[in-house]
């Protein structure tokens, strides 16, 4: 459908495509991946034919459609927001124009019998192409994709004008969707949506019946979608069929064995000059000599790209905390006739790790602030545990660096003494090398400045962390280096991230914000969309489904359904991994309460226990409350065990 051949593109004296043929399949779903500043963006561009190569050709079919998704930049204004989106069947809407004028003229009973004839030719002609080209779902497949994109029903005659630069880049994707061009190419799709809101793009791209490519750095959003990965790197591009994660596994080996046979050229090439050297002069060698030396010029030097460092440390040591650490109780919060939260509590307790999930502008930041205690609720109160060592990262954290500090004060100020040597390795893992420490914060971009912070933040000692979306603006490898972090970090855990792998791998809560409340799922994101599932479904219980509409196969037919068989698979597996997870923390929950209860029971057994009537009675309370929660967790715990049992039952059908 698209080939390249040949392809050479380059800035100044930095080359990032050189001799590149590669070429683009109908139906194939390809994730380009590479280091910041390989060429992702520029390849997109050229494939949109919004820049040009320096040579070489970019050949594709005189009718092939093309939508292209930029990172941001776009705006839309002067129209509704359903009239925007609806623009992206300009060409059905003109011909339904056409159609209501054809109709008006064949009312009109002054219009000749000859004429009459050739209008209702015309009409006839007009709205069977309108019907075949689906004319009369446009209302249905616009409220659909908006709908999914996280707009509400009241959203749909607001004027674009009003909407922040988030949801115009919602806006264009939705447009860009509607539009179902047969090459789409989207440059971070996801990065202006929540976790619903990108849910609902994988199924979508998931039966998507054209070519897609796409630059993504969520790794759950890359596996659920491509069928291949192309890498960029060392001026070209490297194909791998599979998910992102095989790509990993594949990428590995190979670089393993280009190191290998890199390091035997290096061998052989020191142990050439080394001869060369040696009988440079002596004349009985010569013939010998110039024998190594056109062996030597023969050598095509092998190019490996250079290797990452792994970064592993360990967060500063803080003090423990007490088992309660957080809580929110009764709170309310307004802003003017705006009612973000009423009568919300929540209960946060030690090595809590809770994801707070909902769609945008529900709240969660606001949540974030008052359980950091950087804002006050109107009413109800805010309660800290004891010996409470927190740190809160903010969305706007990067805006509030010291802009006249270089990377390397930045990171000095305010951390341990014992952790100063460990600043250049995780500046590393942050892609801050070389001249790069000696910068200053003032120079640096948008994306620069967050990871920046993101470093800072791992550096300073804490027993509680607050996260508003620490993965903004980070390649996935930098999100692996927070992410590995943060499974070692022995400590309590309260976040928002739209990255879902970040999600799964963290989460053993999660905290639904939206209505005005906030509800509390144990488990992991997996389990709370189950829940969540189940609830609808219960919602909707007696009411008739209407059918589903057809959807056109995807041309990849077997190896589509392999492929879903495979995410079949990988899903089942997680569910396992996090039943298991879950079925652990709740046996050592149900033993602490344990504890808890026969300590209070050998108070409790004590002759002079009723001599102090009040503390008696709080003290049976607490045991009361106590038994409640053993009793509460045992159900879950028996629960969990069903649902392994059922799932390796069901593995183990022919």
């Amino acid at each position: 459908m698209l080939q390249l051949s040949t392809l050479h593109k380059a800035y100044g004296t930095k080359v990032l495509f050189d001799k590149v043929t590669w070429q683009v399949r109908e139906g194939e779903r390809i994730g380009l991946c590479g280091p910041n500043g390989a060429g992702k963006t520029t390849l997109l561009k050229m494939l949109a034919r919004l820049e040009e190569p320096d040579s070489g050709t970019i050949t594709h079919p005189s009718d092939l459609t093309v939508g292209y998704l930029p990172q941001d930049g776009l705006r839309h204004a002067g129209h509704t927001l359903f009239f925007e989106a609806s623009s992206a069947f300009a060409d059905l809407l003109s011909l339904q124009a056409e159609i209501h004028q054809l109709e008006n003229k064949l009312t009109n009973t002054s219009v000749p019998t000859e004429e009459q004839e050739r209008i209702l030719a015309r009409y006839s002609e007009a709205h069977e192409i309108f019907r075949h080209n689906g004319g009369y779902d446009i209302e249905a497949r616009v409220t659909a994709v908006l709908r999914g994109l996280g707009f509400a029903k009241s959203d749909f005659q607001r004027q674009t004008d009003a909407f922040s630069g988030g949801w115009q880049m919602r806006i264009a994707l939705a447009k860009l969707l509607l539009g179902r061009p047969r090459l789409l190419l989207m440059d971070e799709p996801t990065n202006h949506l929540d976790l619903e809101a990108r849910n609902w793009l994988e199924d979508f791209l998931f039966t998507y019946p054209h070519a897609v490519v796409l630059v993504s750095h969520d790794r759950f959003f890359l596996d659920s979608v491509v069928t291949a990965i192309a890498e960029i790197g060392l001026k070209t591009l490297t194909t791998f069929p599979g998910t992102y994660s095989n790509y990993l596994i594949d990428r590995d080996a190979r670089l393993k064995k280009q190191r290998e046979q890199k390091r035997s050229q290096d061998e052989e090439i020191a142990r050439l000059q080394a001869f060369i050297d040696r009988f440079r002069y002596k004349a009985t060698k010569a013939a010998q000599v110039q024998s190594r030396v056109k062996m030597l010029a023969k050598i095509k030097p092998i190019e490996v790209p250079p290797e990452r460092k792994r970064v592993h440390f360990t967060f500063p040591a803080a003090k423990k905390s007490g088992r309660i650490v957080l809580e929110l109780q009764n709170i309310r919060k307004t802003y003017d006739t705006l009612t973000v939260f009423d009568g919300v509590s929540v209960h946060v307790e030690r090595n809590d790790r809770i994801a707070l999930v909902g769609p945008n502008g529900a709240g969660k930041s606001t949540l974030m602030r008052l359980l950091a205690g950087t804002e006050a609720p109107d009413t109800g109160q805010r309660i800290e545990g004891q010996n409470i060592v927190a740190q809160y990262f903010a969305q706007d954290e990067a805006a509030i660096l010291d802009a006249t500090r270089t990377v390397y004060e930045t990171l000095v100020s305010g951390s341990p003494v014992h952790m100063v040597p460990s600043i250049r390795n995780i500046l590393g893992g942050f892609l801050f090398e070389g001249d790069d420490i000696y910068k200053r914060v003032e120079v640096l971009s948008g994306g620069e400045r967050t990871r920046l912070a993101v470093a800072r933040m791992l550096l300073r000692p804490s027993n509680i962390l607050l996260l508003d979306e620490p993965t903004n603006h980070l390649d996935i490898d930098s999100t692996n280096v927070l992410l590995d972090a943060l499974i070692d970090y022995d400590g309590t855990l309260i976040f928002v991230s739209h990255d879902r792998y970040f999600v799964d791998q963290l989460a053993n809560k999660i905290l639904e914000i939206g209505n005005a409340g906030a509800a509390l799922y144990p488990g992991t994101y997996e389990e709370f969309r189950w829940s969540v599932q189940q609830r609808d479904d219960g919602l909707t219980a007696g009411v008739t489904t209407p059918a589903r509409p057809h959807v056109k196969p995807s041309p990849i037919g077997k190896a589509a359904q392999h492929r879903r068989n495979q995410v079949t698979v990988r899903r089942r597996e997680r569910r396992l991994h996090a039943l298991h997870t879950r079925i652990e923390d709740l046996e050592q929950r149900i033993s602490e309460r344990e504890k808890e209860v026969r300590a209070l029971e050998a108070v409790m057994a004590e002759p002079s226990f009723y001599d102090d009537n009040q503390h008696a009675k709080t003290t049976i309370a607490e045991h009361q409350k106590l038994m409640w929660q053993v009793g509460d967790f045992m159900n879950q715990w028996e629960a969990l065990q069903v649902e392994v049992s059922e799932i390796n039952h069901t593995d183990q059908k022919p």
